[in-house]
């Protein structure tokens, strides 16, 4: 079953639990699955990376966010961003930790070979495939740099 029917099947499962903050993130990534196909025109079905790096972008959104709202002490905005971040996160794969990350990284350190900074963008490209929606972006590239440091 593909991302966008389950997110169909669980709106209506929130919908009749009458669960408004489960319904409004799931019609977040519906109307981003969406808005996806249409920018792909003509494809019905998004393959499992595309639904991977949607979802990605809406948890990332919802944590930029969510930071502007606490820094300028609108609690009441981030509670709402927070809410729609857990629950997009659920239909992520499991994120790894940075520890995991790290020993990912040193093995492809080991296998490229890369010696410092200057190899870092050969070491990021392999992490980014390897660790492809089971780590955040930033939290890769703080690893790599440390670990090339």
């Amino acid at each position: 079953m593909s991302l966008e029917q389950t997110i169909n099947q669980d709106i209506k499962a929130a919908m009749i639990a009458k669960d408004s903050v489960r319904l409004r993130g799931l019609r977040a990534i519906k109307s981003a699955i969406i808005l996806a196909k249409t920018e792909k025109a003509g494809i019905d079905e998004l393959d499992q990376d595309v639904e991977i790096k949607v979802l990605q972008k809406l948890v990332k959104q919802r944590k930029e966010s969510g930071d502007i709202y606490k820094s300028q002490n609108r609690e009441d905005l981030f509670q709402i961003e927070f809410e729609e971040q857990q629950i997009i996160e659920e239909y992520l794969p499991k994120q790894l930790s940075k520890e995991e990350i790290e020993s990912i990284v040193k093995a492809i350190i080991i296998e490229t070979g890369a010696a410092g900074m200057k190899d870092m963008g050969k070491v990021m490209g392999l992490a980014n495939q390897k660790l492809a929606g089971q780590a955040d972006g930033k939290t890769v590239s703080e690893v790599v740099k440390n670990s090339l440091s």
